[in-house]
């Protein structure tokens, strides 16, 4: 079976991944386990400057928009690299969390189950 087969769910990097807990039309054959991606990122003192100025005036922080946009990339990688390494088909119920790493970086982690999975 390969992911050309499925046709529920977004691809990413051929691997289905899913917020939700099942997909419509197909059966969990099996659960691999959890499986995580994780980055640590540290904020460009650019960034840091402008979100300052941008805190009295209001409007969007388009360097940190970027950095978070990239550190959930790369953590949603990381993890879909790892189901790969574990046979998975899908990752379901994935979600993202993130926290401070001090004063200068933002953890990002995302994470979820991995399955393999067949249509019904």
């Amino acid at each position: 079976m390969s992911v050309e087969d499925f046709s529920a769910g977004a691809r990413a990097d051929g691997m289905i991944v899913s917020t939700m807990n099942d997909l419509p039309g197909y059966e969990v054959v099996e659960v691999l386990g959890d499986v995580f991606g994780l980055t640590v990122r540290s904020r460009h003192l650019g960034s840091q400057i402008g979100a300052g100025i941008k805190s009295m005036f209001g409007g969007e922080l388009k360097g940190m928009t970027k950095m978070l946009y990239d550190s959930r990339f790369e953590a949603q990688q990381r993890m879909i690299e790892l189901a790969r390494e574990r046979g998975a088909h899908a990752i379901l119920a994935m979600r993202f969390d993130a926290n401070d790493f001090g004063d200068s970086g933002q953890e990002i982690c995302a994470y979820g189950t991995a399955v393999t999975i067949r249509k019904r």
